[in-house]
């Protein structure tokens, strides 16, 4: 059986190409022309590969590569053997990311099934309205009166509900179901994902649990990248709504009337009650927990696995549960540490006691 490449390396850059791309310094005495095809750690790079150094923990890696290239810091280059060509900037992964970008530039957006506009084998209602160049793969449902831009990829049996709006040059992934959703240009929807279903609201009583009408849509603005098997619940009195940049990671539960602002980081299993407001540049990490009607202000950051009851102020660092500002949460920490380490010392002092005793 033979062994795939499924992003095919493009027709390289040069080390020059390199050192402007990434605004980096390149050792004079080295043949600028070498061409790099490929990236790789530095553990498993070949000489026509890529790799980068921005960390003191991996210096006994650099220095047994064989990379053709590394791109690292002015202290961390004396780590690298003479054949790597260290190219030198302030940010290393970031400079790394950038050329990654250039020689894989179809990467950046998931691959077709099918052939550009193509709509073989899918279901276009007759009132859809489709621009040039719209590629919907088989199995694959546009409802009545649904409009999508230019260039834009539906995946197989995905779901473009009644009246959707999808911009230009967007990606939505195979098994994905949008409904009631306004998505604009550049937006990218991973396989799984479910936009627009009911928000779950009810109104709970000892008779039984009065549903609430869910009347709003779910607003995702421009450049917005939604990861696999996350799902947005549409509005229920106003319109949930994602802002531009934003990036939310795989498994992600976003609640009904949710505002998030531009540019957010939403890391995986994170989950956002309803009515609540994200401001611009808020970063969540990884099983994060948001209460309803939480206001967490602009460029607020939350650990992993912390849970929000009360608004964030702007700019602010918060862990724990109930989250609060990590200075504040990691003294406690470090408190009942020291309590629990006093605790066993006085009870082991006195079990010797009592064997002494008898």
């Amino acid at each position: 059986m033979s062994e795939p490449v499924f992003l095919r390396y493009t027709r390289g850059l040069t080390l020059d190409e390199i050192a402007t791309l990434a605004g980096a310094t390149l050792p004079t005495a080295l043949a600028h022309t070498r061409r790099i095809a490929n990236v790789a750690p530095l553990d498993r790079a070949a000489p026509s590969d890529l790799s980068f150094l921005d960390n003191n923990k991996y210096v006994s890696a650099a220095a047994a590569t064989h990379a053709g290239a590394c791109l690292t810091t002015a202290a961390l280059a004396k780590y690298l053997p003479a054949h790597v060509a260290a190219l030198t900037v302030r940010e290393p992964y970031r400079a790394f990311v950038m050329v990654a970008r250039e020689l894989f530039p179809h990467s950046l957006r998931p691959s077709s099934l099918a052939k550009a506009g193509d709509v073989t084998g899918a279901h276009v209602h007759p009132t859809a309205r489709l621009e040039n160049g719209v590629t919907v793969e088989p199995g694959a449902v546009v409802g009545p009166g649904a409009e999508i831009g230019a260039g834009s990829v539906i995946g197989a049996t995905a779901v473009i509900g009644t009246e959707v709006r999808v911009g230009r040059e967007c990606s939505i992934g195979a098994g994905a179901v949008i409904a009631n959703a306004l998505l604009g240009d550049r937006v990218i929807i991973h396989p799984g994902c479910k936009i627009g279903q009911d928000g779950f609201g009810f109104v709970m009583g000892g008779k039984g649990h009065l549903k609430v009408p869910q009347v709003g849509r779910v607003i995702i603005q421009d450049d917005v990248e939604i990861g696999a098997g996350t799902t947005v619940d549409r509005g229920a009195i106003r319109d949930t709504v994602i802002g531009e940049g934003t990036k939310i990671d795989n498994l992600v539960q976003v609640g009904h009337n949710v505002s998030i602002g531009r540019h957010c980081v939403l890391v995986a299993q994170t989950g956002i009650s309803g009515s609540s407001t994200l401001e611009d540049f808020v970063v969540l990490g990884a099983r994060a927990g948001v209460n309803n009607n939480v206001t967490i202000g602009e460029g607020a950051q939350i650990a992993a696995i912390s849970n929000v009851y009360g608004d964030v102020p702007a700019g602010a660092r918060w862990g724990g549960t109930p989250a609060k500002p990590v200075k504040l949460w990691f003294r406690e920490i470090m408190m009942l540490e020291r309590l629990a380490r006093g605790k066993g010392r006085a009870e082991a002092a006195a079990d010797e006691r009592d064997k002494r005793h008898g």
